[in-house]
């Protein structure tokens, strides 16, 4: 590897270290002209499926895009950054897992709201309510009627959707 400070062709590794996940080393390198360091970070590289729009057009996945719905939706939740980051590796494993050169963008939203449902209920709607472009107050309703039935299975995981009402709705 060539040094970024000199140009020589010459550079060592000092020390590589594996990423948390693991899917990235990082490794210290050493010029042996300037003796200047640097790092350099290794990871696979695997070519993503192509996801396919409702048109039918055929665009490259974008992580970056697929982030900033997942923000959009997270806005002004109570939600940490690094689960962000949770889903949209979750979001990008699965679509390695596929073996399909294409992929429908509907299986990617569908895979996105499946993490905001687990993860945050009003984010799940916020995204689920652009997703599939709710028309009126009544798709939002049909929409937190369905969450609610699932909310045996999410308890606990999050803050509650309806704050006290649904507590007061148990007694």
């Amino acid at each position: 590897m060539y040094c970024p400070f000199c140009q020589y062709e010459d550079t060592r590794v000092i020390d590589s270290r594996v990423s948390e996940d693991g899917s990235t080393i990082r490794r210290r390198r050493e010029c042996a002209k300037c003796g200047e360091r640097f790092n350099t970070f290794e990871t696979v590289e695997i070519k993503l499926p192509a996801i396919v729009k409702n048109d039918g057009r055929r665009e490259a996945f974008d992580e970056r895009k697929l982030r900033t719905g997942v923000e959009r939706a997270l806005q002004k939740r109570p939600v940490a950054s690094d689960a962000v980051d949770g889903v949209v590796r979750e979001v990008v494993r699965r679509l390695r897992a596929v073996n399909e050169r294409e992929v429908p963008s509907r299986r990617v939203g569908e895979w996105v709201m499946a993490e905001l449902k687990r993860l945050d209920q009003v984010a799940y709607v916020r995204f689920a309510s652009v997703y599939r472009r709710f028309e009126d107050v009544q798709a939002f309703r049909e929409e937190i009627e369905r969450l609610e039935k699932d909310l045996p299975e999410l308890e606990g995981l999050q803050l509650p959707l309806l704050g006290e009402s649904r507590a007061r709705k148990n007694s």
